[in-house]
């Protein structure tokens, strides 16, 4: 997929309101693929901690017998942290405000990940 590609996909999700960023990140090391993330996110820390929880997560929900895991959400006191994994191995990831619309969210996520697979 092209840069202008994976622009496209993170638009997705950077359109919904109470969205303060998108990220690919690849699953296997953490790393950021492409993002579009207001002033004041720290992208490799948050790629890294997405990285870092697709293993420990996958891991779990395999000796769980639950199979593959399809979304996340994390909540905080200042937000939460979106992800859908693609099977491409790439990680749709969204940082979001408190209040935001996690059913939309997710379903732009869903939407991305396909893009990107």
């Amino acid at each position: 997929m092209t840069a202008a590609g994976f622009g496209r996909a993170l638009d997705l999700v950077t359109r919904v309101r109470g969205v303060r960023g998108a990220m690919l990140v690849s699953a296997a090391d953490g790393l950021v693929v492409a993002d579009q993330l207001m002033e004041g996110i720290k992208g490799p820390a948050v790629a890294a901690l997405a990285g870092s929880l697709a293993s420990r997560l996958g891991r779990a929900m395999t000796a769980a017998g639950v199979g593959e895991s399809v979304f996340w959400h994390l909540q905080g006191s200042g937000g939460a942290l979106l992800v859908v994994p693609a099977a491409s191995g790439i990680l749709v990831v969204a940082v979001a405000e408190p209040e935001v619309n996690v059913g939309l969210v997710r379903l732009e996520l869903l939407r991305a990940a396909e893009a990107v697979a």
